[in-house]
């Protein structure tokens, strides 16, 4: 049975998640600001902190424009906490990739965040897990 967008439950869910998003992106800005990244920076530099990624990947997953990215990443690399390489695979295609200094950034920047952390930590394992599939499967992705 389907579930109407308007119901109580469905309008309390949605106006929790909206509370979240809003606490998390306050204290993203906060910690970034206090490692003198704005928050765009920061999450760029978060996503980097994994693997390097294409400029276009990264547009992609930040939802918005490559030219924005491209502003980004140069005034991360004229900080020294990132740099451009050619991709392996593929020459033609520039890959961002984190500095020593830009990955030690990005991981004090990641411990700097307890929003996110200290309610997550009050969950079992078990919640967690069930809260990180029930996330996914609202964003459409496959939970393994």
């Amino acid at each position: 049975m389907a579930t109407s967008r308007t119901d109580p439950l469905t309008l309390e869910v949605v106006d929790l998640i909206g509370t979240v998003v809003a606490r998390y992106h306050e204290e993203y800005e906060q910690a970034a600001s206090e490692h003198a990244l704005t928050g765009a920076q920061a999450r760029v530099l978060g996503l980097l902190s994994m693997e390097p990624v294409p400029m276009r990947k990264i547009a992609q997953k930040l939802k918005c424009e490559p030219s924005n990215v491209t502003g980004i990443v140069d005034r991360l690399e004229t900080r020294g906490l990132v740099e451009r390489r050619p991709d392996p695979a593929d020459r033609r295609v520039k890959l961002a990739a984190p500095t020593p200094e830009g990955r030690d950034t990005a991981r004090r920047l990641r411990e700097s965040l307890d929003f996110a952390r200290e309610p997550l930590g009050q969950l079992t394992e078990v919640e967690r897990t069930l809260l990180r599939d029930l996330l996914k499967r609202m964003l459409g992705e496959d939970v393994a």
